[in-house]
């Protein structure tokens, strides 16, 4: 069964950091994997991308800077480090994997695996 399985979320205090991981079924690791965040009563905020096969990133202007998105193809994982956290970061947080990403990818419509999220609370 294809799943995604996210850890390593937790509360911090502002200036903090994390390293959330996402390890997934090998068959899954498809063209390009994402993080994705969502607070209470906001809309779904695309975090960071990284392409499978090039390790190309791209990141949303409110985390650049700040968050690292890499791999480890062997473990099947992908990682984003958060530093320099912020009140504002606090979200719950999701791994996501697509066979195909434009510059749309932030809207997650292209994400069809998803993982249960992991919880990221940043106090002042």
């Amino acid at each position: 069964q294809v799943h995604l399985v996210e850890s390593g979320g937790g509360s911090v205090q502002a200036g903090g950091s994390l390293r959330l991981s996402c390890v997934g079924s090998e068959s899954i690791y498809s063209v390009c994997m994402a993080w994705f965040r969502q607070a209470p009563g906001q809309e779904r905020e695309g975090v960071a991308l990284i392409y499978y096969a090039s390790g190309h990133t791209y990141y949303a202007d409110s985390v650049k800077g700040r968050f690292t998105i890499s791999q480890d193809k062997a473990k099947n994982t992908m990682y984003l480090q958060m530093s320099a956290l912020k009140p504002e970061d606090t979200a719950m947080y999701y791994c996501a994997a697509a066979a195909f990403c434009d510059n749309t990818w932030s809207t997650g419509a292209n994400f069809g695996f998803w993982g249960q999220g992991t919880q990221v609370t940043v106090s002042p």
